[in-house]
């Protein structure tokens, strides 16, 4: 036995395998599996990838195989060993991402949140929605809803559109593959879906009155990164008896304000 084999073995003896979960998809966990030993041995050939799975040779290639594809796995220059790959680093490079802004977002969240006196929220794309990251409440007098790990629609809110805003046309189009109407109001023409996205990258905001829920009106701006790219949305929402006409160019130019705030603080200058 290889001394990397034995290096497997030892370390099954001290640090047994979690056992699958139940229902949980074989190859799946398999793959995971695959992922652990490389993060714990380094570098790890097939023969002894199948060693710890306890599979053939040719089953634990196929899932290296696959791994491989997708750049989560990659080969040495030793070949026939096996690292973890670069496709991991972005992934965790997205989610540091992710939390970067909801650190930096937090401070000027809470301070615009007591400014406006309505909720603010944050929210990043996530495929072919919006996700909610972070939230703070105003001083209204109605408790607000809690949005902080929902995802909504792209088409039909405020924060959607502002994420659309930093896609090409295509983009737009693969991730919203269809326009569901959720009210009377909720844009379900794809022409007008667009023309509605140029608008916000001119504009610099996005406004959606009564497309998601009747009653409820949101602006949102663009947090940008110090490259310039769209990361995050940043959005003041509310009853719309609460946020009338009237009041929206005060509470853009304080979301603008905030918006590019937090993207100063990730580095982006304003050009």
């Amino acid at each position: 036995m290889s001394n990397t084999a034995e290096a497997v073995a030892s370390s099954r003896a001290v640090d047994p395998a979690v056992p699958p979960a139940v229902g949980s998809v074989q190859s799946v966990d398999r793959a995971l599996t695959i992922l652990g030993i490389l993060a714990r041995l380094g570098q790890v050939g097939v023969t002894e990838i199948a060693v710890e799975l306890g599979v053939h040779k040719s089953t634990a290639f196929r899932l290296v195989s696959t791994l491989e594809a997708h750049e989560l796995v990659e080969q040495t220059e030793d070949r026939g060993k096996y690292r973890l790959g670069l496709g991991l680093a972005r992934l965790a490079g997205a989610s540091t991402a992710r939390l970067d802004v909801v650190q930096e977002a937090r401070p000027v969240v809470r301070r615009l949140a007591t400014e406006c006196g309505e909720t603010v929220n944050v929210a990043v794309l996530s495929d072919r929605a919006a996700l909610y990251v972070d939230q703070a409440a105003g001083g209204s007098a109605l408790p607000s809803h809690n949005w902080v790990g929902q995802h909504i629609p792209l088409h039909a809110t405020s924060n959607g559109k502002v994420l659309l805003s930093g896609l090409e046309a295509d983009e737009v189009d693969r991730r919203v593959d269809h326009l569901p109407a959720y009210t009377e109001t909720t844009i379900t023409d794809r022409r007008l879906l667009h023309e509605g996205l140029d608008r916000v990258r001119e504009w610099g905001y996005a406004v959606a009155t009564d497309e998601l829920e009747v009653g409820l009106t949101a602006l949102a701006a663009p947090v940008r990164s110090a490259h310039g790219d769209v990361v995050a949305s940043l959005s003041i929402s509310g009853p719309s008896y609460r946020l009338p006409e009237l009041r929206l160019p005060d509470l853009v130019a304080l979301v603008v304000e905030a918006a590019d705030d937090v993207s100063r603080r990730l580095g982006w200058e304003r050009r």
